[in-house]
């Protein structure tokens, strides 16, 4: 097998092009220093595809993304599209990618650097120390069930409906996605539902317990209804070492998650399919943060969820551990030097670009590998 690994870059709208430009930088820096061999591919998705190509990704770069190695994903979404139909929206891009890669497995890692304590609405002493992960399920449930749809009524009155469906073999999947991430970290996984009121939701539970019991009994297993983890999260969130949920719960909690740490511009996350008969698994690397419109073209967008998601990228599809903490580590370093995008800006620090924060990370890339 080839050592050669095939990586396909998608920007996106607002700040992807941004802080991918950043990434690019350590990307380099890893291929110099660290032996990192990519073929590496870029092509447009989202409303720069739209603007392009008239339509939010092209087959042919779906076709790209099976056949790479990893797919890093900057971010969809540009108000300059909001008249077109849903079909046509720049944030289809991803989820095909997700529903045609079946990329159904989303890692959302939550993590407080000890120098960003403070940039935390919570106290400090509630969230000092946090490392959580919530893994969301992503090609099922009420974003992806059938039917669907708005309609009109005979009174002339519109009714939308979403339907919440999964099977045991989706909800299986994902749990066990979690389960063996627990294995590795704190031994802990939480599933988290609605059974109280959603027939979807009992399902869930009642698969995730059988599976927990036939094969991961080793694993400490709790469950939690959606809306009682989301204050849990708020009042105590280093309770938890592994959520696994649904989609829709998935999305709302993962959101609320990054807040603990201060801003969404710090969260990298991997969306992972299963595996391959030549063992590769198809997988999607992107920050949370979404394209931020508002600041996009600025240079102050934070670079660092997107060079986390490379990390991620490292870590779980080219299986390099040691390069993946390297950049984390120079990540923690340049936070507790002090400086500061303005998203994690603080009394006392310095604030920088984009750019600056980027160079500043492959400089203490350089320092480690004195």
């Amino acid at each position: 097998m080839s050592d050669v690994k095939k990586l396909l870059v998608l920007p996106g709208d607002g700040i992807g092009p941004e802080v991918m430009r950043e990434v690019a930088k350590v990307v380099q820096w890893m291929q110099t220093h660290r032996g990192l061999k990519l073929d590496i591919a870029e092509e447009l998705v989202g409303g720069a595809s739209l603007a392009r190509h008239g339509v939010p990704i092209r087959d042919e770069v779906v076709a790209l993304a099976r056949e790479a190695d990893a797919v890093l994903f900057g971010s969809v979404g540009d108000p300059a599209w909001s008249h077109v139909g849903f079909d046509k929206r720049p944030e289809v891009a991803i989820l095909r990618l997700r529903q045609d890669l079946e990329l159904f497995a989303n890692l959302r890692p939550a993590i407080v650097f000890d120098a960003l304590v403070d940039a935390s609405t919570l106290k400090a002493e509630v969230v000092r120390g946090l490392d959580l992960m919530i893994v969301r399920e992503t090609v099922g449930g009420v974003y992806f069930g059938e039917p669907r749809g708005i309609e009109t009524l005979a009174d002339g009155t519109k009714r939308g409906v979403n339907t919440e469906v999964y099977t045991t073999p989706e909800i299986e999947r994902v749990a066990r996605v979690a389960f063996d991430l627990a294995r590795v970290r704190g031994n802990r996984v939480c599933s988290v539902e609605k059974c109280n009121v959603m027939e979807s939701g009992l399902l869930w539970k009642e698969v995730v317990t059988d599976l927990h019991k036939r094969e991961y009994a080793d694993v400490e297993l709790s469950h939690m209804l959606a809306d009682n983890c989301a204050m849990q999260l708020v009042r105590n969130p280093r309770q938890f070492d592994v959520i696994v949920t649904g989609n829709l719960f998935g999305d709302i909690l993962s959101d609320l998650a990054s807040m603990l740490t201060g801003s969404l511009g710090m969260l990298p996350s991997a969306t992972l399919g299963g595996e391959r008969a030549d063992g590769r698994r198809h997988a999607l690397y992107e920050p949370i943060h979404g394209s931020a419109p508002d600041i996009a073209g600025k240079g102050i967008a934070n670079p660092i969820a997107q060079i986390l998601s490379f990390a991620m990228l490292l870590r779980y599809s080219f299986k390099r551990e040691d390069d993946a903490a390297m950049i984390e580590k120079a990540v923690s370093s340049v936070l507790e030097s002090g400086l500061r995008t303005v998203d994690i800006m603080s009394d006392g620090k310095a604030q920088v670009s984009t750019s600056v924060m980027g160079d500043a990370i492959v400089n203490e890339l350089a320092k480690s590998a004195v």
